[in-house]
């Protein structure tokens, strides 16, 4: 006699991450559910129960450790972003959102891109003085920076190290253009400095909603600030004179996609003026990553969201061509893409986006020169 399967559940429903899904207890506030290894390291551990009792596992604390990098600003040559230049003060992002396309950047420090991701962070302690060294290298030619693209600038540990403020007093002091991407609040700590500098058009800053239900919200970025939060980061920003996107970010067919429109209405009403959107990238590990966590959350949606994805991603997981990576292509994107621009339009939203002056740049002693 065939069982039937529990209600809400499939019975294709995707198989766990074999040996990698820490006790739920010990991952509790993550977003992860799993730490699988990274796809460079030579073996594979996989933990099985022995049949002897053991005691709970501990849960899983935050870990922070200094890297000492020799540059801080990194470069692209990538034609599908408007920046060429970016800054990192941190690897690895507290926040842990579950979806975060810079996950497997953790495998290149051999740890893994699940759970090590959110919880054995580095900080770069000597961001600003690193910065201030190369923004006064001779030849040097300012275009905008881009602060917090692989990780979020104002995770939870910003309030401690402060690195993300002191790269902003380097870049107002230097009068350099920089775009700020971030899903926390803490933003409007700084708003001291981004204020002058957007009187000279010299910052714009892009807050990410991924979904208005905090219930959803707390599942897929655990430690990331409450929606309201980012909502009233952006009324506090735009009051201050302080051009604001909002990114609809990721969008996860079949999740979070049903509030697009009422993500940006809100946006909007709290002085939001441009708008974006990206759809779920899996790449690398975050295929199998995002799979279990469904697994776990979601059982009987992962079918249905994954084919979407594909359907969106030429028949794969993921497609990293240039042009199509960010928004995908097909019926699906498409759709996506045509809701966008009905909503911004009939919201209000500027059609053209708020560009930034590199012609302010001044290295500081630079008009000493002159004599």
């Amino acid at each position: 006699m065939r069982r039937q399967a529990p209600e809400g559940i499939s019975e294709s429903a995707p198989r766990r991450l074999a040996g990698t899904t820490p006790e739920a207890g010990s991952r509790r506030g993550r977003g992860a559910t799993a730490n699988p290894a990274g796809r460079f390291e030579p073996s594979r551990r996989e933990a099985f129960d022995d049949g002897w009792e053991q005691d709970p596992a501990p849960i899983r604390r935050t870990e922070v450790s200094p890297e000492r990098a020799r540059r801080i600003l990194t470069r692209n040559e990538s034609p599908d972003i408007p920046f060429d230049r970016s800054i990192n003060p941190y690897r690895g992002c507290e926040h842990g959102c579950v979806y975060c396309f810079a996950r497997p950047n953790h495998a290149y420090v051999g740890l893994s891109p699940g759970l090590d991701f959110e919880t054995r962070l580095f900080t770069k302690p000597d961001a600003a003085r690193l910065l201030a060294a190369e923004l006064s290298a001779p030849g040097y030619s300012p275009r905008t920076i881009a602060l917090g693209t692989a990780t979020d600038p104002y995770q939870p540990i910003e309030r401690e190290h402060r690195l993300t403020r002191g790269v902003l007093e380097v870049l107002a002091r230097f009068r350099h253009p920089v775009g700020i991407v971030t899903k926390s609040n803490l933003v409007t700590r700084d708003i001291d400095i981004l204020a002058g500098m957007a009187r000279e058009r010299l910052v714009k800053v892009a807050v990410s909603v991924t979904t208005l239900d905090p219930v959803l919200a707390r599942r897929m970025e655990p430690r990331a600030p409450h929606p309201r939060k980012r909502l009233e980061a952006i009324r506090a920003l735009s009051e201050a004179g302080i051009p604001v996107m909002v990114i609809v970010a990721p969008v996860i067919p079949s999740l979070n996609d049903h509030e697009i429109e009422a993500i940006l209405a809100e946006a909007r009403a709290q002085g939001a003026g441009e708008a974006n959107h990206v759809l779920l990238r899996l790449p690398h590990e975050l295929d199998a990553l995002v799979s279990d966590w469904f697994a776990e959350h979601y059982p009987g949606r992962r079918e249905h969201v994954f084919s979407l994805v594909r359907r969106a991603r030429g028949g794969k997981a993921y497609d990293a061509t240039f042009g199509r990576r960010m928004v995908g292509e097909g019926p699906y994107a498409d759709l996506i893409a045509q809701r966008m621009r009905l909503a911004k339009a009939r919201l209000g939203y500027a059609g053209a986006r708020v560009t930034l002056n590199p012609d302010a740049f001044s290295p500081p002693g630079a008009q000493l020169a002159l004599f």
